[in-house]
Formats: structure tokens, sequence, C-alpha cells
């Protein structure tokens, strides 16, 4: 008798592996590390590499400027409590669009797009879901300081109370300019580049 591997012994491992793969969710396999990842949408921020994580290891929310939305808390309040998800990440990074306009420059652009932004229709899929009173530019969400924003972003999950106390929330600030992750309020190189008294 053989004492090797038959090929059909791989190919049957395989196919296993594909499968528990795209069952994954139907057999209650959480992701690789349970965490979940808020982060800007901007093409410059390469998410696994920067954390070190792979396909599979993390479910991915991307949006403009990586703001803490009712559709990210959704979202997270969904996995952490039904998908094992026991920690969020939050990226947010430098040279952002979401700082490159002042707000009037983007509301007038949204205005001549649109029009009048007071009849205009938000989320045409959920039409009962609506920004309410609140000024266009705070549904917009723009940014001034990206270190604050990030800790805000941090702030507004760790408060939410859809999601659990002993998920771990952190967030980190990607610098475009290095292509490394830094805490929010430490600015190595400004750190570094001052005088010392």
């Amino acid at each position: 008798m053989s004492d090797h591997e038959h090929h059909h012994e791989r190919v049957d491992a395989a196919v296993d592996d594909r499968t528990a793969w795209a069952r994954r969710r139907r057999e209650g396999i959480p992701t690789d590390e349970n965490l979940l990842v808020v982060a800007c949408m901007d093409e410059r921020i390469p998410i696994e590499e920067a954390l070190g994580i792979e396909l599979g290891d993390a479910q991915v929310f991307r949006n403009a400027g990586g703001k803490v939305t009712d559709d990210v808390i959704r979202s997270a309040a969904l996995t952490t409590n039904f998908f094992d998800t026991d920690e969020i990440i939050v990226i947010n990074h430098t040279d952002c669009g979401m700082m490159s306009a002042p707000d009037e420059a983007v509301r007038d652009g949204l205005e001549t797009q649109v029009g009048d932004l007071d009849d205009a229709d938000l989320d045409p899929s959920l039409p009962a879901l609506t920004i309410g009173d609140v000024d266009l530019m705070e549904w917009i969400k723009m940014t001034g300081d990206i270190d604050e924003a990030c800790a805000a972003q941090v702030t507004y999950l760790r408060e939410s109370a859809f999601i659990p106390d002993d998920v771990a929330v952190t967030g980190y600030v990607y610098e475009v300019e290095s292509g490394e992750l830094r805490r929010p309020g430490e600015r190595v190189a400004e750190a570094i580049s001052e005088r010392r008294d």
C-alpha cells in the first residue's frame, strides 16, 4: 500500500476549503480575525498591507472620509452582535479629500448638480431616511483636522448603544506620505523636527 498522498486528496481538501469560504456566514464561520475595519474610500490606503492582514481576515467598510455614519453603525451593530466580530479599527488618512475644499465650495458644487438641496432625495432606496433638520455640511462631514476626526470616529463607535461594550475600538491615521500608520495625535515628524528648549 502506498504511503504518499493521492492527488485527489489535495483536490478534495481545496474543494472543502472553498466550500467553507463560500458558506462561512451560513456555517457561522467568523472573519479570520473577528475584525471590522472602517476606512476612507481613498485608493491610496492599502488596508490589508497597512494592518498586516489578508483577504478573509476582516470585513472592510469604506466611505468618503472613513466616517462613522448611521450605515457604519448599522453594519457594525450587525457584525458585532451576530457574527462574532470583537474588534473595530478606524483608519483615516493624511491628505484626505474631505479636507480639500471649503464647505461653501462643496455646497455650491452639490447645488449645481442637484438644484435646490432642500428638495433633493438623499437616499432614493430608503426614502423614509433623511438628514432631517441638520445642515447639509453636517451630513457631508468635511474634516478640519484628521487626527481629531479619527479620534471622534472612535468615540462615536465606543459610545453607540448598538456596539457591545467589550468590543475593542481603536483608530489610526495612515500617512500617505510615509505609507505607515500612526495613532491620532502622534505626529512623529513634528516632534523630531522641533528644537528642544
